[in-house]
């Protein structure tokens, strides 16, 4: 039996996962959210709550750790492939940040999820650390390119920068989970919020 003959019925907060992903995708994004409203859900519980069998969910992962370390490597995935999507080098830096900003969001479920289950004994894993490190330094790299360009100011460090950008990301998609923001438009004030702090 196909994904597709189950419907995905992700939890309250934030919205459907994008149409146009593949049935692995959007299976994993539902339960991505799952597990960040019910975070000691069980396999059966996370298959009920995202509208599939067990035996399904089972498929994917045989057990709530391999689960949570599927879906762990695959928001790092998303996440990295959305930043390679932004094309950070090219453009101007607003371009490229309005670029960059838009392609997060596009995964704000699985941002959602690292949020929530992020350890820090994540960083002791040799992917973890390896992952993170290089999202943070072509991030690094960007805001250096925008404060030679003028767009943002160089009294505060590149990295000072980096981290406000994904605090302002990762907040904006708790709050609009947690009902305190509408999903529209959330990019464009992350953009804004973001500009308001740094622009030379």
């Amino acid at each position: 039996m196909s994904l597709d003959d189950h419907p995905l019925n992700p939890p309250v907060g934030i919205e459907a996962p994008v149409t146009g992903r593949s049935d692995d995708e959007r299976l994993l994004a539902s339960l991505a959210l799952a597990l960040v409203d019910n975070p000691r859900a069980t396999l059966q519980e996370l298959a009920q709550a995202v509208g599939v069998s067990r035996a399904t969910l089972y498929r994917f992962s045989r057990t709530r750790e391999e689960l949570i370390d599927r879906l762990m490597q695959h928001a790092t995935g998303c996440l990295q492939r959305a930043m390679e999507d932004a094309r950070l080098d090219e453009g101007t830096a607003r371009e490229a940040l309005t670029r960059f900003i838009s392609g997060q969001m596009e995964h704000r479920e699985m941002a959602a999820f690292l949020v929530y289950h992020w350890q820090p004994e994540t960083i002791q894993d040799e992917r973890g650390r390896t992952s993170c490190d290089a999202f943070l330094e072509a991030l690094d790299a960007f805001i250096l390119r925008g404060q030679r360009e003028g767009v943002f100011r160089i009294d505060i460090a590149a990295q000072t920068q980096t981290e406000a950008l994904m605090a302002l990301l990762t907040g904006m998609v708790d709050a609009e989970r947690r009902g305190r923001v509408a999903r529209v438009g959330v990019a464009g004030m992350v953009e804004a919020l973001f500009l308001k702090g740094t622009a030379a």
